[in-house]
This record gives C-alpha cells, structure tokens and sequence, in this order.
C-alpha cells in the first residue's frame, strides 16, 4: 500500500483507514466504522435504506440517498467521507487483493458486530475481481491451532451474478441479521459462514405500485446450505430467509427465518421442506418431524437528535414449536446513539439480550433456545453458535463505545456482565472431539471487558484487542483462558 494511498486515507475531512473491508460487491459485516457510517446517514434522513441487514449491497447506498449531506458536514461528513473512500477504493471494477496474518494467545469465546479471527494463528490471501455484472473473491487460508481442526479455509469465498435486480451467489460469506451490536439472535458472524447458494435483492428500492409502495425500500434475502459432517445429524441443510422493510423514513423492520433439516438419515424431499415452512414441525410428525427451525421478528427505529443520533431496537426470536408461528421466544432490546467528542466521532450502544426461552416474558422453558431434540448439535456450525456468542439459556448485558479518531484510527471499549446456562444443564450432543464446542458446561456469572485499538503501521493496517473476564469459562469441551490477546495486520495491495 504506497503512501499517496494513506495521505488519501488521512486528509481532509477523514478519507479514513478502515477496519478491513474485503472488495466486494457489498459491505460485509464486521466494520464498526462502517455500520457507525451506514446507521447515521440513515437515521439522519440522507439514506432510505435498512440498515439490519449485512452484507449491504454498495448498489443500496448508491440509490438509496435522499439528501444531499452539504449542509450536514459537521454532523456527517466524516461518516459520508468513509463511505465514499471505502467505495472508491473498494467496489470499483477490476481485481484487487489483501493480505492478513493474525496470531492470539487464545481464540475469544464472546464476540459482536466486528471481524473475528477464530484460530490461535493464521494468515490469508484474499483476491477480489469485480465486473458489470459478475463479481468473484478466492480467499485461501491458514488456520494454525484452530477450534475446530480445519487448518485450510476457503470462508469468504464467493461467487456471484447480477441480473435484472437481484444477486445469485454461491460461496461461504459472513451475515448479521437483525439490530443489536453484540449479538443477533438468528444469524451473525460468532461462527463460520455455512457455505450456501442465495438470492437477494442488488437495489432494495420501494414498490412502484400503490398497492405495496407503502412497504418502502424492501430487501428479500433466500439461502440454503450445508453444516459440517461432524454433527449429530451429518450434512444436515440449512435454509435461511429474511424480509425486511422500511415503511417510513428511519424505521426498520425485519422478519427471519432459519430452518435446519435433512441430512444423514433424515428426510430432505418437498413434502419436508413444505412442512418445515409451514411449521409442521418439533413433534407434530413424530419420526417424519422436518426438523429444527427459528423465527425472528426484529425493529429499528433511528432519529436525530440535534447533530447527533439514535436508534431504538428489538430482537424477539422463538423456536417454531406451536405451528406457523414462533414459541418459547428469546429477546434482545438496547439503544445505539453517536457523539462527536475530542475531535472525533463515537459510536455508543447498550444491549440486553435474554436467551432463556419465555424468561422474560412468562415462566422461563431452559434446554429450547438453539435446541433440538433430532438435531442435538444445535442451532451451531463447527461448535460455535450461530447467532449469539452468549448462546442459550443466558441473560447478558453489553455496554460498548467506539471512538473513531479523524486521522482513521480508532479505540474499542465494551463491558458485558452475563448469566451463562442459568439452568445448569446441557442438551449439546458434541460427536468430534477435536472440535471446541462453547457451549457452557454449567451455570456460570460472569464479566468480560474487551478492548481494542486499530491504526496504520508499516503502510498496512494493525487491530489490537485483548478480552479478559473474571474467571475461566468452562464449557462442554473444557476452559478458555482467563485473557485472549490478539494482533492482526492486513495489507491492501
């Protein structure tokens, strides 16, 4: 990376570094500067577009602006001015590349929003080549001393097509469904991307009929794919669907869908996919039960408050056990809100989410959240959970700052304190044990404070962090280190 490129980066009004933004067609989740951008320009009134939804098409930010953001610089300017570099330097044709190499002293077992390395060391290559209407990325890597005994990967791979409006894809790459920071409760990026084929929509533009215009800029996101072959049910698939939209300007609506069914002695035909659907499932067909399924429904609303904004969200998900609609419901609500301090720009939320099925809302129901009864390795994919890293039977609370300084560096403070398994039990059936499985053993209190820090070095881009909690975890495959510190540095050629 030259240094003209950097002087681009740090001049003016915050042509800024980023996190790691892999070239591609949209916006992968895992940038905290990034969402802080996307989420003010749009509650703010200068981007008609969801914001719960990542990856985010770069097609959804082109259209999706209302206002022009001039007379809103001291407010936006260097959150519009991060976007526009990210995409000149990133989602313009033609092939670019970055190179990664990460090392920690133990893998984190709680993670949120931001980029995760889940190996104790590592390194990749990822090449990107984009086009009008075909986009490709090939990221090989090295995981050494990995959870869960795959030392080659190909996550972030990709490839996918544009035709009409919408996006056929086929790869294995991260998503975060629904609005909370730390944790989402159907879909995130805590695990491994399942490798999948999808369609979404490129523009998530309004109906132009008057019949559904009323919906506003809506998004529709099908996938299926397949878990690992080490499971209670091997090979089992996955379907994932999520419809969002936005009625009125600042308010975002999600509805989610995860189903997992076949595999190894399972059956996988329409008829079980049509009653997967329609929630003939969880013991209504007995040995012909479809499988395991969530539901979620999830709400934003952002505003501005004088230079500055805020967002109110919710997170309600249930298990499909009482026929097409969810039961047994896990919740998640908190606040986001953005202040510019020191010369700079701050990102604040606080979070609180409840994984222990009916607890806060009627008598709490433990072992249902990401459980099953067929499919005993859960709602999880190489042992980690597939939306939120406190997993089920939990109450957690999250306090967590970024501070995003003007010349692209940046600091990450979050404070958490969580009820781990307050039942005390596990339904976790765990087939390989060279694979880590974070699921807590027993009931456990604890608290964790992660810290952060980002900034340019050696013409390359450097993330330090360290997690450290009261007392060593236990789960069902044995301890994580009191403390996790890690380093990783990319290079954008």
């Amino acid at each position: 990376m030259t240094s003209k490129h950097w002087a681009l980066v740090g001049g003016a009004v915050a042509c800024l570094s980023s996190f790691s933004i892999a070239a591609a067609p949209w916006l992968e989740p895992g940038d905290p500067r990034a969402r802080f951008a996307v989420q003010k320009l749009a509650d703010r009134g200068h981007l008609d577009r969801s914001v719960t939804t990542w990856p985010i098409n770069w097609a959804a930010l082109e259209n999706g602006t209302q206002t022009s953001t001039n007379a809103d610089l001291p407010s936006v300017g260097m959150a519009s001015a991060y976007l526009r570099f990210e995409q000149e330097q990133q989602a313009q044709p033609g092939f670019r590349a970055e190179f990664n190499v990460n090392a920690q002293s133990d893998i984190p077992a709680f993670t949120g929003f931001q980029n995760n390395a889940l190996a104790k060391a590592g390194a990749s290559f990822n090449l990107q080549w984009q086009g009008n209407a075909w986009a490709a990325g090939l990221k090989p890597a090295y995981a050494h001393d990995p959870d869960d005994d795959e030392e080659f990967r190909l996550d972030g791979s990709y490839l996918a097509a544009t035709a009409s409006n919408w996006v056929f894809g086929a790869g294995a790459i991260d998503r975060w469904w629904g609005p909370g920071w730390q944790s989402s409760l159907i879909l995130s990026n805590n695990a491994r991307p399942v490798p999948s084929v999808w369609i979404t929509r490129n523009d998530p533009s309004a109906f132009e009929t008057p019949w559904l215009s009323w919906l506003g800029p809506w998004n529709a996101t099908l996938l299926t794919g397949q878990f690992e072959k080490d499971r209670a049910v091997p090979e089992a698939k996955l379907i994932g669907m999520r419809f969002s939209f936005r009625p009125v300007n600042g308010l975002d609506i999600g509805l989610s869908r995860a189903i997992i069914f076949g595999g190894e002695g399972r059956p996988e035909g329409a008829s079980t996919i049509w009653n997967a659907l329609i929630g003939r499932d969880n013991g209504q067909l007995e040995e012909d039960d479809p499988g395991d399924q969530l539901g979620s429904i999830d709400i934003r609303y952002g505003f501005s408050i004088g230079q500055q904004s805020m967002g109110l969200y919710m997170e309600m998900m249930g298990e499909d056990e009482a026929g097409a609609f969810p039961g047994k419901k896990s919740w998640l609500m908190g606040a986001d809100w953005t202040s510019q301090l020191f010369n700079a720009d701050q990102q604040w939320f606080l979070e609180y989410a409840n994984t222990l099925a009916d607890d806060f809302m009627g008598s709490a129901v433990p072992n249902v959240a990401f459980e099953h009864s067929r499919y005993r390795t859960g709602y999880r994919h190489y042992g980690r959970n597939m939306a939120t890293s406190f997993e089920g039977d939990a109450v957690a609370v999250t306090l967590g700052a970024y501070h995003f300084l003007p010349g692209g560096s940046n600091i990450t403070a979050k404070a958490s304190y969580a009820e781990l398994n307050k039942d005390g039990s596990t339904r976790v059936v765990a087939p390989n044990d060279k694979v880590f499985y974070t699921a807590p053993a027993n009931s456990q209190d604890i608290a964790i404070l992660q810290l952060g820090y980002g900034t340019q070095v050696l013409n390359g881009w450097l993330d330090l962090n360290l997690q450290a909690t009261d007392k060593k975890v236990e789960y069902i495959s044995g301890k994580k280190d009191q403390f996790a510190a890690s380093a990783s540095w990319t290079y954008r050629f």
